[in-house]
């Protein structure tokens, strides 16, 4: 019964990936026909999505944003995270709290403040427009879930180093950085994620299509003509972008379950 359930449940969330795929391979004469696997495999969607739009320049505008979130993310996340598990102050828990609710907010709701601010900085359609107003939603998540793996760390390696004559930024980086190894990948991954597939922000912050990331890219793809069908090129184009997500969950998906796991059993 449990490979049962574990067979059902991986096809119902595979199964959406695999027809992706398989319009992707599809003629668009025949894209609406329901086919588990194409009589002819057609390879010109993909083609067609680098020739008719910068989508190499896309796909390389949304590796450069999303990066550029994960590190700013994980240093501020770092620091903060070491303050608040480790330095006794006064509002300690409320402004953890205020970390929280800020994440709380739909992304409508700041979008006008948002365009305001990248706008006054010189940074509309630009990809540190995008750096900076995807850290809002990325950045309480990291500084929780660091917050709580590193008040798992032993205080007793924290003493030895202090003993040692190791200052604040030596304990940080050198005892406590290589420990939280798996908490820094979760983090990053799935800060990396959300950068990756962020649409709303990214649609209002850009104005060319050479600064477009790869979500609002496959949003504006259309037809040539109104009759010809675009979906061919949008699975493509979502195969194109899915599959580099999904090699990174495979590769570091002990990391992710250790680190979201960090702190759910006490000693």
């Amino acid at each position: 019964m449990l490979w049962l359930f574990v067979i059902v449940v991986s096809a119902f969330s595979l199964f959406p990936f695999y027809w992706a795929i398989v319009s992707s391979l599809k003629d668009p004469s025949t894209m609406f026909q329901v086919e588990y696997w194409p009589s002819a495999l057609e390879w010109s969607n993909y083609s067609s999505i680098f020739k008719e739009q910068p989508f190499g320049k896309n796909i390389w505008n949304s590796i450069l944003v999303a990066t550029s979130t994960v590190l700013l993310c994980l240093f501020v996340g770092v620091l903060a995270a070491y303050s608040l598990a480790r330095v006794e102050f006064r509002g300690r828990g409320l402004l953890l709290a205020l970390i929280l609710a800020v994440s709380m907010f739909p992304q409508v709701a700041v979008l006008s403040g948002m365009f305001e601010l990248v706008k006054s900085m010189g940074l509309y359609n630009s990809w540190g427009g995008l750096t900076l107003s995807y850290m809002i939603f990325t950045l309480p998540f990291t500084i929780w879930l660091l917050t709580t793996f590193m008040r798992q760390l032993p205080r007793e390696l924290e003493q030895a180093a202090i003993v040692d004559g190791a200052s604040s930024w030596t304990v940080l980086y050198r005892v406590f950085l290589p420990l939280m190894g798996p908490s820094l990948v979760t983090t990053g991954l799935l800060s990396f994620i959300a950068a990756w597939n962020e649409f709303l922000f990214a649609l209002t912050f850009t104005l060319t299509a050479d600064a477009r990331t790869v979500p609002v890219a496959i949003g504006l793809i259309s037809g040539a003509s109104s009759f010809e069908s675009p979906w061919g090129r949008i699975m493509a184009a979502s195969v194109i972008v899915t599959v580099p997500l999904v090699v990174l969950v495979l590769i570091f998906q002990k990391s992710i379950v250790s680190g979201l796991t960090a702190g759910a059993v006490k000693e």
